[in-house]
Protein backbone atom coordinates (compact mmCIF):
# COMPACT_ATOMS: atom_id res chain seq x y z
CA UNK A 1 0.00 0.00 0.00
CA UNK A 2 1.25 3.39 -0.87
CA UNK A 3 2.85 5.54 2.23
CA UNK A 4 0.41 8.24 1.18
CA UNK A 5 -2.92 5.96 1.55
CA UNK A 6 -4.62 4.66 4.76
CA UNK A 7 -7.00 2.30 5.34
CA UNK A 8 -10.34 3.08 4.61
CA UNK A 9 -9.38 6.48 3.08
CA UNK A 10 -11.94 6.16 0.22
CA UNK A 11 -9.31 5.80 -2.85
CA UNK A 12 -9.28 2.17 -4.90
CA UNK A 13 -5.66 0.67 -5.18
CA UNK A 14 -4.56 -0.12 -8.75
CA UNK A 15 -4.43 -3.53 -7.28
CA UNK A 16 -8.11 -3.69 -6.96
CA UNK A 17 -9.00 -2.27 -10.02
CA UNK A 18 -7.36 -5.05 -11.49
CA UNK A 19 -9.27 -7.98 -9.36
CA UNK A 20 -12.57 -6.44 -9.52
CA UNK A 21 -11.58 -6.43 -13.58
CA UNK A 22 -14.60 -3.64 -13.83
CA UNK A 23 -12.98 -0.83 -16.79
CA UNK A 24 -17.23 -0.15 -16.81
CA UNK A 25 -19.04 1.96 -14.55
CA UNK A 26 -22.32 0.52 -13.46
CA UNK A 27 -24.98 2.68 -11.13
CA UNK A 28 -26.66 0.61 -8.10
CA UNK A 29 -28.42 1.63 -5.08
CA UNK A 30 -28.06 1.40 -1.56
CA UNK A 31 -31.44 1.12 1.00
CA UNK A 32 -30.33 2.03 4.20
CA UNK A 33 -28.27 4.33 5.98
CA UNK A 34 -27.10 1.78 8.74
CA UNK A 35 -23.31 0.37 8.93
CA UNK A 36 -23.62 -2.45 6.54
CA UNK A 37 -25.17 -0.23 4.41
CA UNK A 38 -22.61 2.09 4.69
CA UNK A 39 -20.21 -0.39 4.43
CA UNK A 40 -21.41 -1.88 1.00
CA UNK A 41 -21.89 1.86 -0.60
CA UNK A 42 -18.16 2.29 0.75
CA UNK A 43 -17.46 -1.06 -1.27
CA UNK A 44 -19.27 -0.19 -4.35
CA UNK A 45 -18.14 3.70 -4.79
CA UNK A 46 -14.09 2.48 -4.19
CA UNK A 47 -14.86 -0.49 -6.71
CA UNK A 48 -15.72 2.73 -9.29
CA UNK A 49 -19.69 3.16 -9.57
CA UNK A 50 -21.89 5.26 -8.85
CA UNK A 51 -24.45 4.75 -5.74
CA UNK A 52 -27.68 6.35 -5.17
CA UNK A 53 -27.50 5.46 -1.17
CA UNK A 54 -30.84 6.22 0.04
CA UNK A 55 -31.64 6.58 3.82
CA UNK A 56 -34.73 8.12 5.53
CA UNK A 57 -32.92 10.67 7.74
CA UNK A 58 -32.67 14.12 5.54
CA UNK A 59 -29.66 15.16 8.16
CA UNK A 60 -28.13 12.05 7.75
CA UNK A 61 -28.13 12.31 4.00
CA UNK A 62 -27.00 16.12 4.18
CA UNK A 63 -24.38 15.05 6.21
CA UNK A 64 -22.66 12.53 3.94
CA UNK A 65 -23.48 14.44 0.92
CA UNK A 66 -21.73 17.31 2.73
CA UNK A 67 -18.71 15.78 4.82
CA UNK A 68 -18.29 12.11 3.33
CA UNK A 69 -19.35 10.67 6.65
CA UNK A 70 -21.99 8.55 8.90
CA UNK A 71 -21.11 9.93 11.92
CA UNK A 72 -23.80 8.38 13.89
CA UNK A 73 -23.13 4.39 12.23
CA UNK A 74 -19.65 4.67 10.93
CA UNK A 75 -17.60 7.80 13.38
CA UNK A 76 -14.33 8.43 11.43
CA UNK A 77 -14.98 6.54 8.39
CA UNK A 78 -15.06 9.16 4.98
CA UNK A 79 -16.38 7.77 2.07
CA UNK A 80 -15.50 9.24 -1.85
CA UNK A 81 -15.82 8.15 -5.17
CA UNK A 82 -19.45 8.62 -7.02
CA UNK A 83 -21.97 8.57 -3.91
CA UNK A 84 -25.48 10.10 -4.46
CA UNK A 85 -26.89 10.33 -1.26
CA UNK A 86 -30.89 11.14 -0.98
CA UNK A 87 -34.04 10.29 0.63
CA UNK A 88 -35.92 10.07 -2.62
CA UNK A 89 -36.36 6.64 -2.63
CA UNK A 90 -37.91 6.68 -6.25
CA UNK A 91 -35.19 8.53 -7.94
CA UNK A 92 -32.61 6.01 -6.68
CA UNK A 93 -33.90 3.14 -7.22
CA UNK A 94 -35.06 3.94 -11.18
CA UNK A 95 -31.95 5.00 -12.12
CA UNK A 96 -30.09 1.47 -11.51
CA UNK A 97 -30.30 -2.52 -12.19
CA UNK A 98 -28.89 -3.67 -9.16
CA UNK A 99 -30.43 -3.20 -5.51
CA UNK A 100 -29.00 -3.59 -1.91
CA UNK A 101 -31.81 -3.51 0.42
CA UNK A 102 -29.79 -2.92 4.10
CA UNK A 103 -33.38 -2.18 5.74
CA UNK A 104 -33.96 -3.51 9.31
CA UNK A 105 -36.12 -6.34 9.53
CA UNK A 106 -38.58 -4.34 11.38
CA UNK A 107 -39.14 -2.04 8.71
CA UNK A 108 -38.26 -4.30 5.83
CA UNK A 109 -42.00 -4.90 4.43
CA UNK A 110 -43.37 -1.42 5.00
CA UNK A 111 -40.23 0.27 3.32
CA UNK A 112 -40.77 -2.23 0.43
CA UNK A 113 -44.48 -2.22 0.06
CA UNK A 114 -44.70 1.06 0.23
CA UNK A 115 -42.28 1.77 -2.89
CA UNK A 116 -43.31 -1.19 -4.45
CA UNK A 117 -44.03 1.03 -7.76
CA UNK A 118 -40.39 1.77 -8.26
CA UNK A 119 -39.02 -0.95 -8.60
CA UNK A 120 -38.99 -2.43 -12.34
CA UNK A 121 -39.34 -5.73 -13.69
CA UNK A 122 -35.91 -8.14 -13.97
CA UNK A 123 -34.31 -5.49 -11.63
CA UNK A 124 -31.94 -7.12 -9.23
CA UNK A 125 -32.79 -7.07 -5.38
CA UNK A 126 -30.10 -8.13 -2.94
CA UNK A 127 -31.03 -8.71 0.63
CA UNK A 128 -28.44 -7.54 3.19
CA UNK A 129 -30.80 -7.76 5.90
CA UNK A 130 -30.52 -10.31 8.77
CA UNK A 131 -33.89 -10.73 10.49
CA UNK A 132 -37.09 -12.65 10.66
CA UNK A 133 -40.59 -11.02 10.19
CA UNK A 134 -43.15 -12.52 12.74
CA UNK A 135 -45.79 -12.69 10.88
CA UNK A 136 -45.65 -16.27 9.31
CA UNK A 137 -42.01 -16.21 10.44
CA UNK A 138 -41.15 -14.95 6.70
CA UNK A 139 -37.56 -14.26 5.95
CA UNK A 140 -36.56 -11.09 3.78
CA UNK A 141 -35.83 -12.39 0.65
CA UNK A 142 -39.90 -14.19 1.08
CA UNK A 143 -41.03 -10.36 1.99
CA UNK A 144 -39.64 -9.43 -1.21
CA UNK A 145 -41.00 -11.88 -3.17
CA UNK A 146 -44.06 -11.37 -2.04
CA UNK A 147 -43.91 -7.54 -2.64
CA UNK A 148 -41.48 -6.92 -6.04
CA UNK A 149 -42.19 -10.66 -7.91
CA UNK A 150 -41.25 -9.00 -10.75
CA UNK A 151 -37.66 -8.66 -9.78
CA UNK A 152 -34.39 -10.91 -9.50
CA UNK A 153 -33.82 -11.67 -5.97
CA UNK A 154 -30.45 -12.74 -4.02
CA UNK A 155 -29.31 -12.79 -0.91
CA UNK A 156 -26.09 -11.65 0.97
CA UNK A 157 -24.84 -12.79 3.92
CA UNK A 158 -21.70 -14.24 6.08
CA UNK A 159 -18.98 -13.26 8.61
CA UNK A 160 -19.01 -9.39 7.24
CA UNK A 161 -18.24 -7.29 10.28
CA UNK A 162 -19.12 -3.83 8.90
CA UNK A 163 -16.52 -2.15 11.07
CA UNK A 164 -13.90 -4.55 9.40
CA UNK A 165 -15.33 -3.92 5.85
CA UNK A 166 -14.84 -0.27 5.92
CA UNK A 167 -10.93 -0.51 6.97
CA UNK A 168 -10.48 -3.19 4.11
CA UNK A 169 -9.46 -5.64 6.28
CA UNK A 170 -9.86 -9.20 4.71
CA UNK A 171 -13.76 -10.54 4.70
CA UNK A 172 -15.81 -13.10 2.47
CA UNK A 173 -19.23 -13.33 1.97
CA UNK A 174 -21.96 -15.28 0.30
CA UNK A 175 -24.34 -14.42 -2.50
CA UNK A 176 -27.33 -16.65 -2.85
CA UNK A 177 -29.77 -16.80 -5.56
CA UNK A 178 -31.29 -19.44 -8.21
CA UNK A 179 -30.87 -17.02 -11.22
CA UNK A 180 -27.25 -17.40 -12.25
CA UNK A 181 -26.98 -13.84 -13.88
CA UNK A 182 -27.70 -12.49 -10.02
CA UNK A 183 -25.02 -14.31 -8.82
CA UNK A 184 -22.22 -13.29 -11.42
CA UNK A 185 -23.54 -9.56 -11.40
CA UNK A 186 -23.10 -9.36 -7.18
CA UNK A 187 -19.96 -11.35 -7.45
CA UNK A 188 -18.45 -8.48 -10.27
CA UNK A 189 -20.00 -5.90 -8.84
CA UNK A 190 -18.75 -6.39 -4.67
CA UNK A 191 -15.38 -8.34 -5.44
CA UNK A 192 -12.06 -6.67 -5.10
CA UNK A 193 -8.71 -7.50 -3.27
CA UNK A 194 -10.32 -7.33 0.41
CA UNK A 195 -13.86 -8.38 -0.37
CA UNK A 196 -14.12 -11.60 -1.49
CA UNK A 197 -17.80 -12.81 -2.76
CA UNK A 198 -18.93 -16.77 -2.80
CA UNK A 199 -21.72 -18.07 -4.69
CA UNK A 200 -24.39 -20.37 -3.61
CA UNK A 201 -28.19 -21.56 -4.58
CA UNK A 202 -29.55 -22.08 -1.29
CA UNK A 203 -31.23 -18.76 -0.63
CA UNK A 204 -33.58 -20.18 2.21
CA UNK A 205 -30.49 -21.93 4.85
CA UNK A 206 -28.17 -18.72 3.54
CA UNK A 207 -30.68 -15.83 5.20
CA UNK A 208 -32.02 -18.26 7.88
CA UNK A 209 -28.44 -18.91 8.94
CA UNK A 210 -27.81 -15.04 9.04
CA UNK A 211 -30.68 -14.47 11.44
CA UNK A 212 -30.44 -17.14 13.95
CA UNK A 213 -26.55 -16.60 14.29
CA UNK A 214 -27.67 -13.47 16.20
CA UNK A 215 -29.20 -15.60 18.95
CA UNK A 216 -26.24 -17.80 19.95
CA UNK A 217 -23.83 -14.58 19.86
CA UNK A 218 -25.78 -13.38 22.72
CA UNK A 219 -25.14 -16.39 24.38
CA UNK A 220 -21.77 -16.59 23.78
CA UNK A 221 -21.04 -12.82 25.04
CA UNK A 222 -23.25 -13.92 28.12
CA UNK A 223 -20.39 -16.78 28.33
CA UNK A 224 -17.56 -14.33 27.95
CA UNK A 225 -18.99 -11.94 30.20
CA UNK A 226 -19.06 -14.71 32.98
CA UNK A 227 -15.72 -15.52 32.36
CA UNK A 228 -16.58 -19.59 31.74
CA UNK A 229 -13.15 -21.31 30.03
CA UNK A 230 -12.63 -21.57 26.81
CA UNK A 231 -13.38 -25.33 26.67
CA UNK A 232 -17.28 -24.21 27.99
CA UNK A 233 -16.90 -21.59 25.02
CA UNK A 234 -15.77 -23.85 22.05
CA UNK A 235 -18.93 -26.24 23.51
CA UNK A 236 -21.43 -23.53 22.89
CA UNK A 237 -20.50 -22.51 19.72
CA UNK A 238 -20.34 -25.97 18.24
CA UNK A 239 -23.88 -27.09 20.18
CA UNK A 240 -24.95 -23.77 18.52
CA UNK A 241 -24.11 -24.65 15.08
CA UNK A 242 -25.59 -28.26 15.68
CA UNK A 243 -29.23 -26.04 17.34
CA UNK A 244 -29.37 -23.59 14.16
CA UNK A 245 -28.89 -26.31 11.41
CA UNK A 246 -30.92 -28.66 13.07
CA UNK A 247 -33.60 -26.31 13.15
CA UNK A 248 -32.98 -24.48 9.59
CA UNK A 249 -32.82 -27.94 7.62
CA UNK A 250 -36.67 -28.63 9.57
CA UNK A 251 -37.61 -26.04 7.21
CA UNK A 252 -36.39 -27.12 4.39
CA UNK A 253 -32.51 -25.39 3.96
CA UNK A 254 -29.46 -27.77 2.97
CA UNK A 255 -27.64 -28.85 5.70
CA UNK A 256 -24.35 -27.77 3.41
CA UNK A 257 -24.61 -24.47 3.93
CA UNK A 258 -23.96 -24.40 7.52
CA UNK A 259 -20.47 -25.70 6.87
CA UNK A 260 -19.61 -22.72 4.77
CA UNK A 261 -19.06 -18.66 5.35
CA UNK A 262 -22.65 -18.11 5.95
CA UNK A 263 -22.88 -21.03 8.64
CA UNK A 264 -20.03 -21.79 10.83
CA UNK A 265 -17.98 -18.68 9.40
CA UNK A 266 -20.85 -15.99 10.47
CA UNK A 267 -21.42 -17.93 13.66
CA UNK A 268 -17.43 -17.97 15.00
CA UNK A 269 -17.24 -14.25 13.77
CA UNK A 270 -20.31 -13.30 15.32
CA UNK A 271 -19.96 -15.24 19.07
CA UNK A 272 -15.97 -13.74 19.26
CA UNK A 273 -15.82 -10.55 18.29
CA UNK A 274 -16.93 -7.47 20.33
CA UNK A 275 -17.56 -5.76 17.23
CA UNK A 276 -20.71 -7.91 17.04
CA UNK A 277 -23.78 -5.65 18.27
CA UNK A 278 -25.60 -8.85 19.46
CA UNK A 279 -22.38 -10.24 21.09
CA UNK A 280 -22.18 -6.46 22.87
CA UNK A 281 -25.68 -6.84 23.83
CA UNK A 282 -25.19 -10.51 25.78
CA UNK A 283 -21.90 -9.17 27.24
CA UNK A 284 -23.57 -6.51 28.87
CA UNK A 285 -26.37 -8.46 30.84
CA UNK A 286 -23.98 -11.19 31.02
CA UNK A 287 -22.34 -8.66 33.52
CA UNK A 288 -25.55 -7.25 35.07
CA UNK A 289 -27.19 -4.76 32.64
CA UNK A 290 -30.20 -5.23 32.45
CA UNK A 291 -31.62 -5.81 29.21
CA UNK A 292 -33.14 -2.84 27.74
CA UNK A 293 -29.92 -1.13 29.14
CA UNK A 294 -27.70 -2.94 27.20
CA UNK A 295 -29.77 -2.41 23.99
CA UNK A 296 -29.75 1.54 24.82
CA UNK A 297 -25.99 1.52 25.43
CA UNK A 298 -25.78 -0.44 21.83
CA UNK A 299 -27.64 2.86 20.29
CA UNK A 300 -28.02 0.04 17.13
CA UNK A 301 -30.48 -2.85 16.25
CA UNK A 302 -29.34 -6.22 17.67
CA UNK A 303 -31.80 -8.19 15.43
CA UNK A 304 -30.51 -11.50 17.37
CA UNK A 305 -33.17 -10.18 20.44
CA UNK A 306 -36.25 -9.74 18.15
CA UNK A 307 -35.27 -13.23 16.66
CA UNK A 308 -34.99 -15.10 19.72
CA UNK A 309 -38.60 -14.59 20.24
CA UNK A 310 -39.97 -16.12 17.01
CA UNK A 311 -37.24 -18.71 16.95
CA UNK A 312 -38.46 -20.26 20.32
CA UNK A 313 -42.53 -19.74 19.12
CA UNK A 314 -41.92 -21.63 15.86
CA UNK A 315 -39.65 -24.04 17.64
CA UNK A 316 -42.41 -25.16 19.67
CA UNK A 317 -44.81 -25.19 16.97
CA UNK A 318 -43.21 -27.58 14.86
CA UNK A 319 -41.41 -29.76 17.61
CA UNK A 320 -37.63 -28.52 16.44
CA UNK A 321 -35.59 -29.46 20.30
CA UNK A 322 -33.95 -25.98 20.95
CA UNK A 323 -32.23 -25.89 24.23
CA UNK A 324 -29.90 -22.91 23.56
CA UNK A 325 -32.80 -20.74 22.84
CA UNK A 326 -34.87 -22.32 25.32
CA UNK A 327 -32.43 -21.47 27.50
CA UNK A 328 -31.30 -17.14 26.31
CA UNK A 329 -35.23 -17.29 26.40
CA UNK A 330 -35.51 -18.41 30.00
CA UNK A 331 -32.56 -15.68 30.92
CA UNK A 332 -33.64 -12.71 29.45
CA UNK A 333 -37.34 -12.99 30.41
CA UNK A 334 -37.24 -15.59 33.27
CA UNK A 335 -34.57 -14.59 35.62
CA UNK A 336 -32.66 -17.94 34.70
CA UNK A 337 -28.93 -17.87 35.03
CA UNK A 338 -26.56 -18.33 31.86
CA UNK A 339 -24.19 -21.29 34.47
CA UNK A 340 -27.82 -22.77 35.20
CA UNK A 341 -28.31 -23.01 30.98
CA UNK A 342 -24.89 -24.89 30.63
CA UNK A 343 -25.49 -26.93 33.31
CA UNK A 344 -28.88 -28.11 31.40
CA UNK A 345 -26.48 -28.58 28.34
CA UNK A 346 -24.12 -30.80 30.69
CA UNK A 347 -27.17 -33.22 31.98
CA UNK A 348 -28.74 -33.78 28.93
CA UNK A 349 -28.79 -37.06 27.46
CA UNK A 350 -25.55 -37.64 25.07
CA UNK A 351 -26.11 -37.94 21.54
CA UNK A 352 -24.91 -37.62 18.40
CA UNK A 353 -21.80 -34.91 18.16
CA UNK A 354 -22.59 -33.74 14.42
CA UNK A 355 -25.82 -33.45 13.09
CA UNK A 356 -27.38 -35.86 10.70
CA UNK A 357 -24.41 -38.31 10.98
CA UNK A 358 -26.04 -40.94 13.61
CA UNK A 359 -29.09 -42.47 12.35
CA UNK A 360 -32.46 -40.80 12.89
CA UNK A 361 -33.76 -43.68 15.50
CA UNK A 362 -30.37 -43.07 17.44
CA UNK A 363 -29.87 -39.42 17.65
CA UNK A 364 -31.48 -37.71 20.84
CA UNK A 365 -32.48 -34.72 21.81
CA UNK A 366 -29.16 -33.32 22.59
Amino acid sequence: MPENRQPGDGQPSEIQKTYSGQSEKHEVAVLGGGSFGTAMAKVLTENGHRVHFWMRDEAQARELSEKGTNSRYMPGVTLSGDLCPTTDFADAVAQVDTVFVAIPSKAFRDVIRSHAGAFRPGQIVVSLTKGIERDGFKLMSEILQEEIPKTRIGVLSGPNLAAEIVNRELTATVIAAKVPEVRRTVQALLGCEYFRVYANVDVYGVELAGALKNIYAIVSGMASALELGENARAMLMTRSLAEMSRFAVSLGANPMTFMGLAGIGDLVVTCTSAKSRNYRVGYAVGRGDRLEDAVAELGQVAEGIHTLLLVKEKAEEVGIYMPLVRGLYDILYGGASIKAVISSLMTAVQNSDVEFILPRTLTGQA
